[in-house]
């Protein structure tokens, strides 16, 4: 099983690694004896092949960065010359390939004497692979969730990412590249699963769709004529003649395969593939993510693969359920608990299916979990309207918590993020800001349309402690969900899984909270690297300051 983490420590300088979903999450940490001296950190990375690189910084020691600054005055600066004045940073390569990818970090010091010159201190080295948890029958996969980015700006001007008015059977080779780029490891993962099925005659196909609109997936499930089950939510947003989900459904039964509607009592939320071998339970997919080109393409999500037929076994039990009385799912054996998996080649979990006759069913393990952590609760959790339950409310109290490293984002409907951290003021930040106004470093950004963005519903306890735990899947972790809704949801005792998931939400909240910066800064105040007499590392060294926590907590 490959390591999940690595730790280094060499002169005082502290290094330590965290494997990502195709990303890597470094801390640092240096003896106190070096702060008054410390301009930051420099980084270089080694690709299993290829050369070497330094990673790079939006901010300089020279340049005052305003939100009127122009696009055009953007630069870049290696870090070993504007070094990072962080304590924490997430790498996601270009190109992520088998093998380690090996880090340097050097502690830049300020010269004796001068406010801006550097010199090289202390350096450290630590390498890990970033491809997936070693497990032999379980893998987990993100989109990239970068549509509205700097990244996708360079990478592809903004492109469209769908014709002006989509069908479900446009063709889709114009926007193939940057699809497979947004919808990164979860695409592939959904798409392998599917078109395993479509090329192995003997296995037939279970789903669970509430969002249904891939052109290139709905092509995938008519292939499979008769060899296909469909329950398809049917919803006051999946009706109508423009609604593609009702297309899909003629579609796919003019191929031959089976489709039933439904909706519980609010919506049928579930996204879950299953493979049967005559009849037989063999492998499921499940998670955050739709089989839409929101969903894979747009939102921030996740998904995960068992290729365990017990686990697949109980996703069947469901399937069956709800395709055969949907109406008795709440009083069904299938909801009435948690199922504990523990297996081989597979992370420990449990799982639970609703809707629940009652939300405490599976929620209150959650709310307990975060009221109950040691050290850290990180989440990213798409927020409905004012939903409610022990859950959200055992989140909406992290604030007061001093005690932890609590931090995590959410999107409002009105379609502002909300970063929320202990000791921290909540922060809002419009989705619509680097759009209308565009400040350096950034190019203006496409929006990726009406809807949600973090569409994630994972909260991860204590990830670097003892007891880590990571719950996800396709609950909206609220009340009213869990009584109204189709959905599953997991809970993993797992370290591997659990720090997958605390990258992912350190990375969404890095991305989002550097744009609210952006939005106040001003001439007055402007963003630059702060230069000696600045002391910009003395609250990290202030046990009474938020920041203490968060340069201590991840090298620990």
């Amino acid at each position: 099983m490959p390591v999940d983490e690595t730790r280094r420590t060499v002169d005082g300088l502290t290094v330590k690694a965290f494997r990502g979903d195709g990303s890597t999450m470094l801390a640092f940490d240096i003896a106190e004896h070096f702060k008054d001296d410390l301009a930051g950190f420099a980084v270089e990375c080694t690709p299993p092949k290829g050369d070497s690189y330094p990673l790079v910084n939006r901010l300089s020691f020279e340049q005052e960065v305003t939100s009127g600054t122009t696009p055009e005055q953007r630069r870049w600066t290696p870090t070993d010359e504007a070094p990072l004045q962080t304590f924490r940073w997430v790498h996601f390569p270009a190109d992520v390939m088998p093998g380690d990818f090996t880090y340097r970090v050097t502690a830049m010091l300020f010269k004796p004497g001068s406010e801006t010159a550097l010199e090289p201190g202390p350096q450290a080295e630590v390498s890990l692979g970033l491809m997936d948890e070693g497990y032999a029958t379980f893998t987990t996969g993100f989109t990239r969730g970068y549509m509205s980015s700097q990244a996708y700006a360079d990478e592809f001007d903004n492109a469209d990412f769908e014709p002006p008015n989509p069908t479900i059977d446009f063709d889709t080779a114009p926007y193939e590249k940057q699809w497979r780029w947004l919808g990164f490891h979860a695409r592939a993962l959904v798409f392998d699963f599917v078109r395993e099925v479509v090329a192995t005659p003997d296995i037939e196909l279970d789903v669970f769709a509430y969002d249904l609109d891939e052109p290139d997936f709905i092509r995938e499930l008519e292939a499979l004529g008769p060899r296909l089950r469909l329950y398809l939510d049917n919803s006051k947003s999946h009706v109508g003649p423009r609604a593609s989900e009702e297309a899909a459904h003629v579609a796919v039964e003019n191929a031959g395969g089976s489709v039933k509607v439904g909706k519980f009592g609010r919506f049928a939320h579930d996204k879950i593939l299953i493979q049967r071998r005559n009849g037989a339970a063999v492998k499921v997919l499940s998670g955050s993510a739709n089989f839409s080109i929101r969903g894979l393409y747009v939102q921030s999500n996740n998904v995960f693969v068992f290729d365990d037929a017990e686990t697949a076994k109980l996703y069947v039990q469901a399937f069956e359920q709800a395709w055969s009385d949907a109406a008795g799912f709440r009083s069904s054996p299938i909801a009435a608990q948690w199922f504990e998996r523990r297996n081989t080649g597979l992370p420990p979990f449990d799982v639970s299916f609703s809707p629940h006759s009652r939300a405490g069913i599976s929620l209150d393990r959650v709310a307990d979990a975060i009221k109950n952590a040691r050290s850290s609760v990180l989440f990213a959790i798409m927020e409905i309207g004012q939903g409610s339950g022990v859950v959200l409310d055992a989140v909406r109290a992290l604030p007061k918590r001093k005690d932890l490293y609590a931090f995590g984002t959410t999107q409002r409907t009105s379609g502002s993020l909300k970063v929320q951290a202990a000791g921290r003021p909540t922060t809002f930040i419009p989705f619509s800001y680097l759009k209308d106004k565009v400040p350096y470093p950034f190019r203006p950004e496409i929006s990726g349309g009406a809807g949600q963005v973090i569409h994630h519903k994972f909260v991860v306890v204590d990830f670097n402690d003892a007891g880590p735990v990571v719950f996800a899947g396709s609950s909206n972790l609220a009340a009213g969900g869990e009584t109204e809704n189709g959905d599953n949801l997991l809970a993993f005792y797992d370290r591997n899984v659990a720090t997958t998931y605390a990258v992912e939400a350190v990375r969404l909240i890095d991305h989002y909270r550097f744009r609210a910066a952006m939005k106040t800064a001003t001439a007055a105040k402007p963003l630059t690297l702060k230069k000696r007499s600045e002391h910009w590392a003395d609250g990290f060294f202030d046990p009474k300051n938020p920041r203490f926590l968060e340069r201590t907590f991840f090298v620990r």
